[in-house]
């Protein structure tokens, strides 16, 4: 049985490889043979994400005609990468990218700060703000006040407050989507949500497809699921989805599920437009891939943007999309509350499997996010978490540009993140370096497939004023002893090459 999941054709390949910006050589340094420069720029494509672990990659024959090399060069490039772990081969299936055994998932970045290390550390690994306050204390008080008649009840609500739902249904249709309060589940934030999806649409051994990079907490959910995840990588800088690699996957893979970020994405900050998004929705309704859609940060535009519509409006029908959103980005972290739209009989078939998970969400939040929608305070409180997060942006763009001149990101108009590429430096050794100078940073591949993403960081914008300028501070210093141990030839980090 074969073990890739998506295939790489020789035209996108060669392309790719052909558009990697080599580093100048230093003086006195030799031109690497063709092959060596093959396998480097292949093993880039794939730490980086370009290129899917798990993806088929052209017959020798095939590239060598794109590359217009000989074939002893690729089969020589493939045997280099073979020998160091990138590359898996197996007589009748072709040759599938890999990630060495020993270069593991990081296993930090992204968890709570613990307690006692909050005076010492600078914590960039969460995308998450303070509360915004007053509203917060304003939302809680409305919520018990209305809270006495709920408190006469079983307070189990599988399917979420009645109240909330129909808040939740008259939104949308706001929006120009029409909807019910049947097509509406609250669940215990988007986390819950996505869960839920997955458990009743994707049985263990399903395939999911996921943009790479993708949010590191959804990922790590759905490999505990047991999904096998098919990476598909974003279009370069902010420009989306790269809509041929999307329909080639879900033509050749057939995943049962596809989870994707259309709004500000986590963690690169692309916005998908109308046409991607339309043609997203045609492509999974002809695959038959049900399309699940996490609108969290769709309320977080920083800069003037027309906003598309969102992603259900081009599936009317209701047999496609499901909509996933959250009270955590745009309100606060610590307010669990997060919703499903879908058609109705989904909704019946997630409240009924719900029955065996949570039996529900708490009530007292449920009343405290239906207050602030009912009287405006939902708006004030985004518009306040906007310029947190504008400013905070700012100021860390800022930063690291003057500390960190040779990291390279694209500056999104909206979301909570920034994704960097360190300038060859391995990120995992840079979060591990980090840790001890006292700034705290999720590397790259916690967003990426089995390892990919080796050379990024995600920086959020959770920081600002002088706060932002020392963690910035503090990463160029992590970055040169990395690069320092690198230079030293002890246990050092992985540079790239290509």
């Amino acid at each position: 049985m074969a073990q890739w999941t998506s295939a790489v054709g020789p035209a996108q390949l060669a392309r790719q490889l052909n558009a990697q910006q080599p580093r100048p050589a230093g003086a006195g340094t030799r031109k690497p043979p063709a092959y060596r420069a093959l396998a480097d720029g292949i093993r880039l494509l794939v730490l980086e994400g370009r290129v899917p672990v798990a993806a088929r990659l052209p017959a020798e024959r095939e590239l060598a005609l794109a590359l217009s090399v000989s074939r002893t060069t690729v089969a020589a490039a493939y045997e280099a990468l073979r020998s160091e772990g990138f590359l898996e081969s197996r007589r009748g299936a072709g040759s599938w990218t890999a990630v060495p055994a020993g270069n593991p998932l990081p296993a930090r970045g992204l968890e709570p700060l613990p307690p006692e290390s909050l005076g010492s550390m600078i914590d960039l690994g969460c995308a998450a703000l303070p509360a915004p306050e007053p509203w917060l204390t304003r939302a809680v008080q409305g919520a018990l006040e209305e809270l006495p008649p709920y408190a006469h009840t079983h307070g189990d609500y599988p399917a979420g407050l009645p109240a909330l739902r129909q808040m939740l249904a008259d939104r949308y249709t706001a929006r120009g989507i029409p909807t019910m309060p049947e097509q509406i589940m609250v669940t215990t934030g988007a986390m819950g949500a996505i869960d839920a999806i997955c458990h009743l649409f994707a049985g263990r051994g399903e395939r999911i497809a996921v943009e790479s990079p993708s949010y590191a907490n959804i990922l790590q959910l759905m490999r505990e699921a047991g999904a096998r995840l098919v990476p598909v990588a974003m279009a370069e800088g902010l420009r989306g989805w790269d809509l041929p690699r999307w329909r080639q996957v879900l033509r050749d893979s057939a995943p049962r599920l596809a989870y994707v970020v259309a709004d500000f994405h986590n963690p690169t900050g692309a916005l998908a437009d109308e046409d991607q998004r339309r043609a997203l929705v045609d492509a999974a309704r002809s695959a038959g891939t049900v399309l699940v859609v996490d609108e969290t940060m769709s309320e977080l535009w920083l800069d003037e943007v027309d906003m598309p519509r969102p992603v259900c409006a081009f599936d009317p029908a209701g047999s496609t999309v499901l909509t996933v959103g959250s009270a955590s980005k745009a309100f606060w972290a610590g307010m669990r509350i997060g919703w499903v739209r879908a058609a109705p009989d989904v909704i019946r078939s997630l409240v009924a499997a719900r029955a065996y998970a949570d039996l529900g969400t708490p009530v007292l939040e449920q009343l405290a996010v239906n207050w602030l929608m009912a009287t405006g305070g939902w708006e004030q409180a985004v518009d306040l978490r906007r310029t947190q997060a504008r400013e905070n942006r700012d100021a860390l763009v800022a930063a690291v540009r003057r500390e960190l001149p040779e990291w390279e990101f694209d500056v999104p108009v909206g979301g909570l993140t920034l994704w960097v590429r360190t300038g060859g430096v391995s990120g995992s050794r840079l979060a591990e370096v980090g840790e001890r100078v006292g700034v705290r940073v999720p590397s790259g591949p916690r967003f990426g497939v089995d390892g990919a993403f080796e050379g990024y960081v995600r920086l959020p914008f959770t920081v600002s004023g002088p706060v932002a300028d020392e963690a910035a501070a503090r990463l160029a210093a992590a970055a040169r002893l990395v690069e320092k141990g690198a230079s030293n030839g002890g246990e050092s980090p992985r540079t790239f090459v290509a």
